[in-house]
């Protein structure tokens, strides 16, 4: 059976290449979803790619999680540092979760340096933009085959 990722983006994620400041660099939104699938292609993986302004429905995807993945990559953007629903959600889910931000945020305001999402994590990957994306898919996948091999 094949191994599904949820790939779950927050608020604003969808802006991404258009922020005049390059925090979260010039790719593109589409393009960083194109170069995800790619990269999990390539992997053997299906990756389910979601974006969301909508807390409510980052919590019903990960609770769909439940049922559907084997593992979740989680960029919840702004609501990382303020969502204890997605923390909530993110604890009641049994398999591997990587939390991924494009952006380095430890360099960043301090408000950004406590994550509530954090303590749900597998692992964390931050500060290699795209990159980082197609990391957190690698390792997720690892680590979602390697729980599977134990059952």
């Amino acid at each position: 059976m094949a191994t599904t990722i949820f790939f779950i983006n927050g608020p604003n994620a969808n802006l991404y290449g258009l922020d005049p400041s390059g925090t979260y660099g010039s790719e593109s939104f589409p393009a960083i979803e194109a170069r995800c699938q790619a990269h999990a292609a390539g992997l053997g993986v299906t990756l389910d790619f979601r974006q969301s302004n909508h807390e409510g429905v980052m919590v019903d995807w990960i609770q769909e999680a439940r049922a559907k993945a084997d593992a979740i990559v989680i960029n919840a953007a702004g609501l990382t540092y303020t969502s204890i629903a997605i923390l909530d959600a993110l604890l009641a889910f049994p398999k591997p979760i990587i939390e991924a931000h494009m952006s380095n945020v430890y360099r960043r305001e301090p408000f950004r340096h406590h994550s509530f999402v954090s303590k749900a994590a597998t692992g964390i990957v931050a500060g290699l933009g795209a990159l980082g994306y197609e990391l957190a898919i690698s390792a997720a996948a690892k680590l979602a085959q390697a729980e599977g091999a134990q059952l």
